[in-house]
């Protein structure tokens, strides 16, 4: 289990597919892992444990 957002999760697998689960996938965010920006590049490697606390932040445009 995994926390995104303060909210539990069952997921496994990597942060490009939670996004795309959350439906965040092609939107502009940040990704914060244990307390730690994950670069981009990162998102299709870096694999997600049980235990593992994410927060993720959408940018909105505005004016």
């Amino acid at each position: 289990m995994i926390t995104v957002n303060g909210e539990k999760l069952e997921f496994s697998g990597n942060i490009s597919g939670l996004l795309e689960i959350l439906e965040y996938n092609g939107k502009r965010v940040a990704v914060e892992l244990n307390e730690n920006i994950v670069p981009k590049t990162e998102y299709d490697s870096t694999i997600l444990s049980d235990g593992d606390k994410l927060e993720i932040v959408r940018f909105v445009g505005g004016g």
